[in-house]
Parts: structure tokens; C-alpha cells; sequence
């Protein structure tokens, strides 16, 4: 049977920033409460009061896995060096029995080159290539058989040494996530590897995101 706590409950865990908000008591409880009063009453399909809600909200508990802990705070804490690289662009290509080959191709000419960066993501239906903007060129000649989906020019990529054990820590993307969202930068693409993370922005942000992930220590 559906309560007022389990309504406030559905509704907080869909939208974690408000989640967070309200357990770092930094939100206006009364607010909030008639904020909910028009969902919570067409969940119940009836009418509630508001100060019935603030009170669900007061004796909400935040679950475990969204609180701070000590280990989540030290791995932010030890994140390691922090790289910057422009003028990259990002290739979407229809996968196919030839991409592969085509891959192969491209992978001939630039590994040679220290220099320039490159990432290749394989997806069910498509593929991603990151790449230096001074590879364009070759890009498209290897690739010409390939149906190309997109192109995105005028991108720079952060890349974030994590810590061993990275994965066991729950919360840690989040927590990275997060500090972009608040900062509205939107992300155009998510690289990973088991100790390594890299978001690719837009040229015009890049400072920002720079100075978000670098403050994720503090």
C-alpha cells in the first residue's frame, strides 16, 4: 500500500541532486513539501497535506550508497595527474564487416606518432574514433568504404588518472558527473579504462570542466 514516506521516497531517488540537497540539509523543507503536494496527491489519488509530506522528508534516510564515506572522500582525494589535450575531433561510423579492416588501416599510419592522440569505441551498431585533428585527412582515405554517422570538430579531452581499486569505490563517477552537471557542462563523449578517465568537451568549456575535475580533490 502506498504511503506519503514511500511516495517522497520514489520520487527523491529518481532525482539525485535533490536527494543530495535534502541530506546536506541545504534545501527548504516547507518548500520543497508543496513543491510535492501535486505529485504525492495523484500517486494516492488523493489529497494531502503539505506538513504531512515535510514530515516524510525530515525522516527520510538517504541510502548508504549516496552518503559521503571516508573511502569515496579519500579517492577523490588521491585522484592523479590530471592531462589536457585540443584540437581532437570524434568519428561515428556505422559498424560493419569491413570496419575492423578499416580500423586497422588508420591504426598503420598514427601509431608511429606519439604524438597524437587516439581512442576507437566499438558499440552494437556503431563506432567511435577520437582522434587529432591533424589526422583528418587520413581518417576519411581509410574510411572512405565506411557509412560515416557524425562528425564533431573543435574538441579537447580530460583524461583522470584514478587510483588502484577504482572500481571497488562506489559513487566515484558519480560524484564526477555530478560536479560537471552543476556546472552545466555537457559532455560529448565518456572514455575509460580500468585506472584511466577521460571526458571529451567542447573547446569553449574546457576550462571549466579543467577547473571542476581538478577541485574534486578539495
Amino acid at each position: 500500500m502506498k504511503t506519503i514516506a514511500s511516495c517522497v521516497e520514489d520520487i527523491l531517488i529518481t532525482q539525485p541532486f535533490l536527494e543530495e540537497a535534502l541530506s546536506r540539509s541545504i534545501i527548504n523543507y516547507s518548500a520543497l513539501a508543496e513543491e510535492l503536494n501535486a505529485p504525492i496527491s495523484a500517486m494516492l489519488r488523493k489529497p494531502v497535506k503539505s506538513g504531512a509530506i515535510m514530515m516524510a522528508l525530515r525522516r527520510y534516510n538517504t541510502p548508504n550508497t549516496l552518503r559521503h564515506s571516508l573511502k569515496l572522500k579519500s579517492t577523490l582525494q588521491n585522484l592523479g595527474d590530471i592531462t589536457v589535450r585540443s584540437n581532437l575531433s570524434d568519428f561515428t561510423f556505422q559498424n560493419s564487416e569491413t570496419l575492423i579492416q578499416s580500423h586497422t588501416k588508420i591504426l598503420d599510419q598514427v601509431e608511429a606518432n606519439k604524438d597524437i592522440f587516439y581512442a576507437f569505441t566499438r558499440g552494437i551498431f556503431e563506432s567511435n574514433i577520437i582522434i587529432s585533428n591533424s589526422e583528418n585527412k587520413k581518417i576519411l582515405k581509410c574510411f572512405i568504404n565506411e557509412k560515416q554517422i557524425g562528425l564533431q570538430e573543435n574538441l579537447s579531452a580530460i583524461s583522470i588518472r584514478l587510483p588502484k581499486d577504482n572500481s571497488k569505490i562506489s559513487g566515484l563517477y558519480y560524484q564526477i558527473f555530478k560536479r560537471l552537471a552543476w556546472e552545466n557542462i555537457p559532455l560529448y563523449e565518456v572514455v575509460s579504462t580500468t585506472n584511466e578517465f577521460t571526458v571529451l568537451v567542447e573547446d569553449h568549456v574546457v576550462d571549466k570542466a579543467f577547473s571542476v575535475i581538478k577541485n574534486l580533490k578539495n
